[in-house]
């Protein structure tokens, strides 16, 4: 029996690796920043190299371990094919083969969202339920679906990908992805700043917001919590936009849970509250009754899903 295997999430920021035992239990875990210069060219040898160095530190023979798991932020085909990654700068390969040969060791891919629903419904908030939506929110928006108990990904393992649901056809802006109006514009972390950016240009109502010379996401949560006005309004749009969003995905797959994971999953009231009253407003009634709670694995969520696909 194998006793170990690797869960893996390339983020368009950062990559994480976790190291678990047979039971799915994490051993070891580390971080670093996601190398996106160059096409992304030097992500998977610059991984490859981080896995061997763990192999080596933890003094683990090769063949006990089953395999390496990974989630990357973009579509992937049943045969490991990466179908671009544009927060990466990749374009089509197999990313399975090109990792599997570094490392001489089995790969499986799966888009990040999926493997963070399936880590969620396997060890998080989506224990016990067989029908799940996870939202990951973070450099971008992704969504997996866990439909009766798996991964669904569709015909060309693109679904889910409701960051590029358009909700707002006038966007003169391009997204990433090349559309405009994609609900990632919105609702990532980077979306939000900009919400806030162009809400403070149009007015003069006060707010600590205008002090900060570089404008995260928790600076704005934090000021809203704390009853800045323009800051509320920000997380009101942002909820709203998320919300009727989230509304139109359950009206389609009727999901029993809505996961919010990533780094925006950490907001708190100040989003959640918004983003369930317009779901409320917006979902059909046929598809209510949808709980949506945090990613109970918080940024860990893809690590787990990522190893289970080796399990």
């Amino acid at each position: 029996m194998k006793k170990y295997r690797f869960g893996v999430d390339i983020g368009g920021t950062i990559t994480k690796i976790g190291l678990f035992d047979a039971p799915g239990s994490l051993c070891h875990f580390e971080e670093f920043p996601t190398d996106s210069s160059y096409g992304g060219k030097n992500i998977i040898p610059h991984l490859s190299g981080r896995i061997n160095d763990i192999i080596l530190k933890k003094g683990i023979e090769r063949n006990i371990v089953s395999g390496i798991g990974i989630g990357v932020p973009g579509p992937v085909l049943r045969d490991g094919t990466v179908n671009k990654c544009v927060n990466l700068g990749w374009g089509r390969f197999n990313i399975e083969e090109c990792l599997g040969e570094l490392m001489k060791l089995p790969v499986k891919a799966a888009n990040d969202a999926n493997a963070a629903a399936l880590g969620e419904a396997l060890f998080g908030s989506g224990k016990g339920f067989s029908h799940i939506v996870m939202v990951t929110l973070g450099t971008g928006i992704g969504s997996g679906i866990i439909n009766d108990g798996k991964i669904y990904d569709g015909a060309f393992g693109s679904a889910g990908e409701i960051g590029h649901i358009t909700v707002n056809p006038s966007e003169n802006k391009a997204c990433s992805c090349g559309k405009h109006g994609c609900l990632e514009q919105y609702a990532s972390a980077p979306g939000i700043v900009r919400l806030a950016e162009e809400h403070l240009a149009s007015s003069d109502k006060p707010s600590s917001l205008r002090d900060k010379d570089f404008l995260r996401p928790e600076d704005i949560f934090t000021a809203a919590e704390n009853g800045d006005g323009p800051a509320k309004e920000i997380c009101e749009s942002c909820g709203r936009i998320l919300g009727t969003a989230l509304a139109n995905t359950a009206n389609v797959l009727n999901p029993e849970l809505i996961i919010i994971g990533g780094g925006m999953g950490k907001a708190g009231n100040m989003l959640f509250l918004p983003i369930q009253r317009y779901f409320e407003e917006n979902v059909f009634h046929g598809c209510s009754g949808v709980k949506i709670l945090p990613a109970a694995l918080g940024d860990l969520s893809g690590i787990y899903g990522a190893a289970e696909l080796m399990a």
